[in-house]
């Protein structure tokens, strides 16, 4: 087994604490509302919804992945962290142990938000993970980011 890393930056102008409310702590309710097409819904498998509970995320049938179940590992409101590891679904398909994300929003100018994430593939074998392969995870993520940032900027007055 392997780990490969790839670290990126995104900002925005919404500010840190809203975007990590959006984007971690109502994340379950928040993205099935927005990505209705993609995802049906989310649910807690385990736990209570924090540190230590396993989260599955199911999709709208006909589509390229059916579910992402994940561990949730830290949440921290306060330093606006969170990390989580993607440990079953297809995307893990037969190369991947598991996915363990790391992201970090911090202040940027004008009150807007950069998040630094890290991503660690954790692989079977010798198997490499590609920059390209990277990308794809990473253009979902991200749109669902672009998503979530749309909105609020759309209902300033939420999360505020």
């Amino acid at each position: 087994m392997g780990v490969n890393t790839y670290t990126y930056e995104s900002t925005t102008t919404i500010s840190p604490t809203r975007l990590f409310k959006a984007l971690v702590l109502d994340f379950d309710n928040l993205v099935p509302k927005l990505l209705s097409q993609h995802v049906k819904n989310n649910e807690t498998i385990e736990g209570d919804g924090g540190v230590g509970s396993i989260k599955q995320m199911n999709f709208v049938e006909g589509g390229p992945i059916k579910y992402l179940k994940h561990k949730i590992h830290v949440i921290d409101d306060k330093n606006l962290e969170t990390k989580y590891s993607l440990i079953e679904g297809d995307v893990l398909g037969d190369k991947l142990e598991s996915i363990t994300y790391y992201i970090k929003f911090e202040a940027y100018d004008n009150g807007g938000c950069v998040y630094k994430t890290t991503t660690e593939y954790h692989t079977k074998g010798d198997h490499v993970v590609t920059e390209e392969e990277h990308n794809v995870g990473k253009e979902r993520i991200m749109n669902i980011s672009k998503a979530v940032e749309a909105y609020l900027l759309a209902n300033p007055s939420v999360y505020a």
